[in-house]
């Protein structure tokens, strides 16, 4: 089986860690081959903005799966603006859309799953929500979308903000987020592939949890005083952090385990961060 990743970024690296090895051949785009360290395990290609490597339509007829990491832009989906009439008169049997459970909008906290209705306010929600309908335009019946909650895992979560005395302890009443191992993103995107039915599933763990609880119980693993808490109105966000709290959602991936077998290797943020910790993350921290 040959395999195309348009963006091999933190999710999909890790997804080629653990299972390129099923994989004859593997293609993968970024933004510039010069500045990413070769992987013996695929190809890359420049893909962006302002470029894209003459050889990615010729590769692409020739696979058979296919893995879209990159996100839309202003100017809608880069992928399907540069290679859309491809992909849909390819033989690629299919496809995996990587998308976000942002693209439900704020319910209020209220448990949803995958029959919630798509409710995005203004800007990257809105993108996000027309290249998920887009690529089931294109090639509904071949087409499985992933919507991934808050992402984490090594070098990337709140043992390693603390360790750098980044990490903040940000409170708004009643706020939860869902989170996802990167490692239970990967089995997903393979789960995914080796499903026969196109159909959309939320990626996410167990407990959406208050983000200041993670924080606290990060630094109760590491044995220092968590950072003070911070009320939400005072934090000074950015327009782009702000967005994340815009919504507020307990979201379900029943629809995950059942469909696609799907048993998470992390099903809390308690057991992300204690196997985190176990293999050294955050190693060095000191109170401040």
């Amino acid at each position: 089986m040959n395999l195309f990743i348009f963006g091999l970024g933190y999710s999909c690296r890790h997804f080629l860690d653990r299972f390129a090895g099923d994989y004859a051949n593997i293609t993968a785009t970024v933004r510039d081959t010069s500045r990413h360290a070769a992987r013996g395990d695929c190809e890359t290609l420049n893909f962006g903005p302002d470029r894209a490597d003459p050889i990615i339509a010729k590769t692409l007829a020739k696979a058979d799966l296919l893995l879209i990491s990159v996100p839309p832009s202003g100017n809608g989906d880069p992928v399907l603006r540069a290679f859309g009439p491809i992909i849909a008169a390819s033989g690629i049997r299919r496809i995996v859309y990587l998308s976000t459970v942002g693209v439900y909008g704020d319910h209020n906290g209220q448990w949803i799953d995958e029959t919630a209705p798509v409710a995005p306010s203004a800007g990257r929600r809105t993108a996000r929500a027309t290249a998920e309908s887009e690529w089931m335009t294109l090639a509904g019946e071949r087409t499985s979308i992933l919507r991934l909650a808050g992402i984490y895992g090594p070098r990337r979560n709140a043992l390693t903000n603390l360790r750098a005395g980044t990490a903040r302890r940000i409170v708004k009443p009643g706020q939860v987020f869902n989170r996802i191992h990167v490692t239970d993103i990967a089995q997903s995107i393979a789960a995914a592939f080796a499903h026969e039915t196109t159909d959309i599933w939320n990626v996410c763990d167990d407990e959406p949890a208050p983000p200041q609880d993670v924080v606290t119980f990060a630094a109760s693993l590491m044995g220092i005083a968590p950072p003070p808490e911070i009320d939400f109105a005072d934090a000074g966000l950015s327009d782009m952090a702000r967005s994340f709290y815009a919504t507020n959602n307990r979201i379900s991936n029943a629809r995950l385990k059942r469909d696609l077998n799907v048993d998470l290797a992390y099903p809390t943020y308690r057991d992300g961060l204690k196997a985190l910790w176990t293999a050294g993350e955050g190693a060095g921290a000191t109170s401040k």
